[in-house]
């Protein structure tokens, strides 16, 4: 039974991401960046400006950094180590160069999510929370497309995508020291339990400092190693973009699999377009919009182009990414050793427990805001909670195959009806985007009021501006 619905999953996951996807991504990507004029190059500057501004926040309320914090939690994950090596392994090297591709394409992508999510934005007793479910419900006045979102969401991240993560944290565990995967999971589990019935500022400041410390500490490690084998660089270089075009055939890397593999952990990885991050975003307390926007679209290409990059070299560099028998987290663990010694796999696995946890916690919040969505009820919020940790016990001792590809299919389907969403509501992102510039321009700390953007409607979480709320009087 399990082998008949896997070889299902398989059949449409490959039409999902060989085809539909790849050309909704590219064309939604392309669209946005020209929109934007290509903001994801031009306001690189001004992305590292209101990042490094954005860590001052009161103590009741979630700062744009935090917000950043949670977004890079879910993002920097297994998907960065054992995505990027399962993509090399059936896709080969060129598939590296698609996942650039993606996230550079993405990035334009992501700005727009992000920015409607703080746009339409709602209060809560939290603070705020928002998300595409939100943009569609108000923006577009269409909740049931939105409920349907939340579910597909909440599904894919809080349940199967944490099962992933535990997946891989388990394997390696197993794979370095010889422990059982339930205990590890069942410790885990617990851990996991104490922090998200904490809340979600207990969400926000774990995920700050977890993630500032692991991103560190790996990218690091791969300039050492990069460093070490400096003359091989421009070898692995010129073998990326040959097999990313199909000009050599290496591990099994035509064309077609580097594009599909490198396109869906590319995904998978930074989550532009997912629909995920803005979820993340919209808990933000900011002056402008389009602040959260470039604060997420600089995630994105942090995700791919410095800590995916960062798994990939350190595969490549070693020279042993065609050898049979090795894939996902076993292959970047292998590859590790190669450079730094037998022990390096032991400490890729307690890596891997930092990446992945992190990766648990921002999950989860992204669920949990949906159900919100879906029903304001702190029953349905402890039945969800109680879920999760079960999906985190399963994933631990599952097989791998099986959850990777529930993880594909789930994302797909998100994927199709957020990008059709933004697409449906681009034209606010733009105006916001326009909007801030004529701020920066004029010399100002943009700020915006809901009436900033002419004809907007359903807006809960932005005021009038001060001109307009006078003459109301």
């Amino acid at each position: 039974m399990q082998q008949i619905l896997q070889n299902g999953i398989e059949l449409f996951n490959d039409f999902l991401w060989s085809k539909l996807l790849i050309i909704l991504l590219v064309t939604c990507g392309l669209y946005f960046t020209f929109r934007t004029k290509f903001m994801q190059v031009r306001m690189i500057r001004e992305m590292l400006r209101v990042l490094r501004e954005s860590k001052s926040g009161s103590k009741d309320s979630i700062s744009p950094f935090q917000a950043f914090a949670i977004s890079m939690a879910a993002r920097v994950g297994t998907g960065n180590i054992t995505g990027i090596a399962i993509a090399i392994a059936l896709g080969g090297p060129g598939a590296v160069f698609w996942m650039w591709i993606l996230a550079i394409i993405g990035s334009a992508s992501s700005f727009i999510e992000s920015t409607l999510a703080q746009v339409y934005k709602v209060k809560d007793e939290s603070g705020f929370r928002g998300g595409p479910a939100y943009y569609m419900e108000k923006g577009l006045g269409k909740r049931w497309m939105g409920a349907l979102f939340a579910v597909l969401i909440t599904l894919s991240f809080g349940l199967v995508f944490n099962a992933v993560q535990s997946n891989t944290i388990t394997i390696a565990f197993q794979n370095s020291f010889g422990t059982n995967r339930l205990i590890i999971g069942l410790v885990m589990a617990l851990v996991f339990a104490v922090i998200i019935f904490g809340g979600v500022k207990r969400v926000a400041k774990m995920s700050e400092y977890i993630v500032i410390f692991m991103a560190v500490l790996y990218i690091g490690i791969a300039v050492f190693i990069v460093l070490a084998n400096i003359g091989k660089l421009p070898g692995v270089l010129s073998l990326i973009v040959k097999n990313a075009f199909g000009f050599e055939q290496v591990a099994g890397g035509t064309l077609g699999a580097a594009l599909m593999n490198g396109v869906k952990r590319g995904l998978f990885s930074n989550e532009a377009g997912m629909g995920s991050a803005p979820n993340a975003a919209a808990t933000a307390t900011t002056s402008h919009p389009a602040k959260q926007g470039l604060i997420q679209a600089f995630g994105v290409l942090t995700d791919t182009l410095v800590i995916c990059t960062s798994t990939a070299m350190i595969i490549l560099l070693s020279g042993i990414y065609n050898q049979p028998g090795l894939d996902g987290i076993k292959l970047t663990q292998a590859a590790l050793s190669v450079h730094i010694g037998s022990w390096a796999s032991g400490f890729l696995a307690i890596m891997v427990f930092l990446f992945a946890f992190s990766t648990l916690i921002g999950n989860y919040y992204y669920g949990e805001t949906n159900i919100e969505f879906l029903k304001s009820n702190k029953a349905w919020i402890f039945v969800y909670r109680v879920a999760v940790i079960i999906m985190v016990i399963f994933g631990s001792v599952s097989k791998v195959q099986l959850v990777w590809d529930l993880a594909d299919l789930f994302m797909g389907f998100m994927v199709v009806v957020n990008l059709i969403a933004i697409f449906l509501l681009s034209k606010v992102a733009f105006a916001a985007l326009d909007d801030y510039v004529k701020q920066k321009k004029a010399g100002k700390d943009p700020v915006f009021y809901k009436n900033s953007i002419h004809g907007l409607k359903n807006i809960e979480a932005w005021e009038d501006s001060p001109s307009t709320a006078d003459r109301t009087r």
